[in-house]
């Protein structure tokens, strides 16, 4: 066979080292675990990424699909784990970096007809690993209803409410809890949770329980904190929560952040 020449070990004489280099915007079907069946299949966007010592011109990119393909379409948080384990080995890195991001889809009852539908979350693995440690972070977007209490306070007729999106991301210190019960925590905190299928009795329904429990974008994020901090597998957290307002022309926000141990 015909030797090639291997650009990407040639040295590079610009004395610059780089944080992360790999790739990115990759769709790859997986089948993820989850609590009711067991797995569902969706569509990962993944990126992956390594270090590069400034010695070197740059880093092998078909290694990086070669590693993913290698682990199959199964996977859950210890299998993930082992992809930039495994990327570290194949391109002589000292830090590797690894993202999921894909759609995660619950089958949710209407509260009172008990009308199923489907309604998707957005989840994102996000693996950070070196020769001692790796860092394993979860995160989940969860749409949820708000009510406004000022405006309930000081409105004759009705409040206003609006549409929001928590970004709420976890680090364990025992085992994993589940996607689903992440999602369940972020709903219980809100006026309201969302759904897909309601009919009027579902309507008025989830009308007045969002009428019966106003939260600011304040409540809102205190709410997911207090909760997280009962959960003992839940060593650091971080959850943002973003109102799409209804009658501002700009969004409210708010952030709270545990700081490790």
């Amino acid at each position: 066979m015909e030797t090639l020449t291997d650009t990407q070990n040639q040295p590079d004489s610009r004395n610059l080292a780089i944080d992360r280099v790999g790739v990115k915007a990759l769709r790859y079907p997986v089948k993820i675990r989850d609590k009711e069946n067991a797995e569902q299949s969706t569509v990962a966007t993944v990126s992956m990424a390594v270090d590069l010592p400034k010695e070197y011109k740059g880093t092998h990119m078909s290694r990086f699909v070669e590693v993913l393909n290698s682990h199959g379409p199964v996977l859950d948080v210890h299998s993930i784990s082992a992809i930039p384990k495994e990327l570290l080995d194949r391109l002589d890195a000292q830090r590797a970096h690894v993202e999921f991001r894909f759609p995660f889809f619950l089958k949710k009852a209407a509260p009172v007809t008990g009308k199923e539908g489907m309604i998707d979350y957005e989840v994102i693995f996000d693996i950070d690993t070196t020769s001692e440690e790796t860092d394993f972070e979860v995160t989940v977007l969860v749409p949820v209803t708000t009510l406004c209490p000022c405006s309930k306070a000081i409105s004759a007729r009705g409040a206003h409410n609006q549409r929001g999106i928590v970004t709420f991301s976890v680090k364990f210190s025992k085992d994993p809890i589940w996607v689903e019960d992440l999602i369940r925590l972020v709903e219980s905190c809100a006026s309201c949770e969302l759904y897909s299928v309601l009919k009027r009795p579902d309507e008025k329904h989830v009308t007045e329980e969002a009428y019966d429990n106003p939260v600011f974008v304040e409540d809102l994020v205190r709410n997911v904190a207090a909760a997280s901090d009962k959960q003992e597998s839940i060593a650091w957290y971080r959850v943002e929560a973003e109102n799409f307002e209804s009658i501002h022309n700009h969004n409210a926000y708010a952030v709270i952040e545990k700081a490790g141990d």
